[in-house]
């Protein structure tokens, strides 16, 4: 009896080791659960890290530039002359450069959509601003739409009195802007700069960009077109906006700033997704859409983004640049230093390196598309006369850089999905998504 209660005892004894064992290697299991969980985590903390570095040196670039702008402009009001002119169109068109960059934040992040109407709105009814040729005509859908600000101190529109006397920061940016809640009533930003630089392109899809002449900024009698001294005025305004719009955004940006903290102090795929979504809303809806395929349907160089400069090719190159940027983790900056770390292509690459290979195919095949457009474009022929009715190869050329941005889209789905990332609806275009709407 006594051998069996021991025998017994010893059964008891090894079942209660084995229990004791499974129960180690479950925490253990667990455990090492854990830490994996947290070696995730670390690793999606570092690519926002990057993301948000990168952004913050894109914005600091755009304010560096939109300084050396604000100079030209201000050597231009000075000493008005054709070789001043010719600097301030040249700093703007540098000053896009880094800008258009960082146009892949907007969406996404709420704080850089809710601003960035101040800074890049189009297309505008730049009748609102200054003169225009009698061509222009008149619209029932906006009263502003040829109220000239440059031309009037007093301004009646939609039956409000507007006191213009003197063109001042708020009278812009809290008055005009989107006056009567009408988004093509754009008073700032750099599209309101670029027409007062270039004025009009009043040559359609025929070679051309716009022409002010400098005289538009001289003094007594040599002044052209009226006002010279409230052009200057205007001018000058709405670029020291746009200095002080860039450099509150460069701040959300660095340490401490909002658009940083709350990225990174949320749940990390929760900004993977806001990565992706710029990533993809920017290249569908936004680029492919609005930007691309609606001028290109309508061969209108009103729908042309840089429609007074003629500079639409470029800002086309560098939001697909700034796209490529944070899916590899690397943007040069402006002085030609690297910004670069831990990407959201190094997560894709872990997860599912074919979607992460075909990614970055896509991004590269349509990079090389927009170069083509861009080499194109400065051998002579604008990105307005590529989407003239009569230029088959001007038009394909554009086609081409649609469907890489159309491509890459598709790609970028399969990221959020490799990435198990909740589905995210990227923003979409009549143009492409029901094209027959747009004729009716």
């Amino acid at each position: 009896m006594r051998r069996a209660i021991l025998s017994a005892g010893q059964s008891l004894g090894r079942t209660g080791a084995a229990v004791g064992g499974l129960m180690a290697l479950a925490l253990a299991a667990q455990a090492g659960s854990a830490v994996a969980d947290d070696r995730a985590a670390t690793a999606k903390r570092a690519v926002l890290e990057t993301y948000a570095d990168i952004a913050q040196a894109g914005y600091e670039d755009s304010l560096t530039t939109a300084k050396l702008l604000q100079r030209a402009v201000e050597a231009l009001i000075a000493e008005p002359s054709e070789a001043r002119l010719a600097a301030a169109r040249q700093a703007w068109v540098l000053a896009r450069v880094p800008y258009m960059q960082t146009e892949v934040y907007r969406f996404g992040n709420a704080i850089v959509d809710d601003w960035e109407g101040k800074v890049n709105a189009w297309p505008l009814d730049e009748g609102l601003i200054d003169y225009v040729d009698a061509s222009y005509g008149e619209s029932a859908e906006n009263p502003g739409y040829a109220a000239d600000v440059v031309a009037n101190p007093t301004l009646t529109v939609g039956g409000e009195t507007i006191d213009a006397s003197t063109i001042t920061p708020a009278l812009l940016e809290d008055t005009l802007q989107e006056l009567g809640g009408i988004e093509a009533n754009v008073a700032t930003g750099y599209h309101a700069v670029e027409f007062l630089l270039w004025g009009q392109d009043l040559n359609g899809t025929g070679a051309g960009a716009g022409e002010r002449p400098w005289t538009d900024y001289a003094e007594g009698e040599a002044c052209t077109n009226g006002n010279c001294d409230r052009r200057a005025e205007y001018l000058s305004t709405a670029t020291q906006l746009l200095v002080d719009d860039l450099a509150w955004m460069s701040g959300q940006w660095a340490e401490g700033g909002d658009a940083r903290s709350n990225l990174l102090s949320g749940d990390p795929d929760a900004g993977l997704a806001v990565i992706l979504t710029g990533m993809g809303s920017l290249s569908y809806g936004e680029m492919a859409g609005e930007r691309m395929k609606l001028g290109l349907m309508l061969h209108d160089p009103e729908e042309e983004h840089d429609c007074f400069s003629d500079m639409t090719h470029l800002s086309h190159y560098f939001d697909i640049v700034g796209i490529v940027n944070v899916y590899s983790g690397s943007y040069t900056r402006i002085d030609g230093r690297k910004v670069a770390g831990p990407a959201i292509s190094h997560l894709v690459a872990e997860a599912a390196p074919g979607v992460n290979q075909e990614l970055f195919a896509a991004l590269r095949s349509t990079e090389a598309a927009a170069a083509a457009m861009k080499a194109r474009a400065e051998g002579g022929e604008a990105y307005d006369q590529m989407i003239g009715p009569d230029n088959p190869e001007g038009n394909a050329a554009v086609q081409a850089v649609i469907d890489g941005l159309t491509a890459q889209t598709a790609a970028i789905e399969k990221a959020v999905n490799a990435l198990g990332l909740q589905p995210i609806a990227f923003e979409g275009s009549d143009s492409l998504d029901n094209p027959e709407a747009v004729f009716q």
